[in-house]
């Protein structure tokens, strides 16, 4: 009777340890994970909300054109009554180069984020093409 005792008393115990792991809740999305600081922070601001750098990554790119990689609502407690910050979003930030380089780190260039990244430059070099082809064909006034 007392090894019953004991293994159900170690399976409620393991229950109770287990229990707040799988009740803490669905995350929310992470709706600003993939923009850009400049493009966040604007959103932010429309949503009447602050944003603030948790962390940076990297020191290629300035502030504006570093990528979010992951952003949450702060947690934090604030002032005499200890009310609930509910007006702030922290956010990660990757200020590394959009692929990597031989001067400086990025992202490799057969990683999905790296592909996409050639992708649009090499998208935006052929348009830049085609507008100078199109402008030297233009008479000279």
């Amino acid at each position: 009777m007392k090894k019953l005792n004991v293994l159900a008393g170690g399976a409620v115990g393991a229950m109770v340890v287990w229990l707040p792991m799988v009740g803490a809740g669905v995350a929310a999305a992470d709706d600003y994970a993939g923009q850009t600081y400049a493009d966040a922070s604007s959103a932010l601001s429309d949503a009447k909300l602050k944003g603030v750098i948790a962390t940076r990554t990297g020191d290629t790119l300035p502030n504006d054109k570093c990528i979010v990689t992951h952003s949450e609502k702060a947690s934090w407690l604030k002032g005499d009554k200890f009310g609930a910050i509910t007006d702030t979003v922290l956010l990660y930030l990757n200020c590394n180069a959009t692929v990597a380089s031989a001067m400086a780190p990025g992202n490799s260039a057969g990683s999905p984020e790296g592909r996409a990244s050639l992708a649009a430059a090499n998208q935006a070099a052929a348009q830049d093409q085609s507008t100078a082809a199109a402008n030297a064909k233009q008479p000279k006034r």
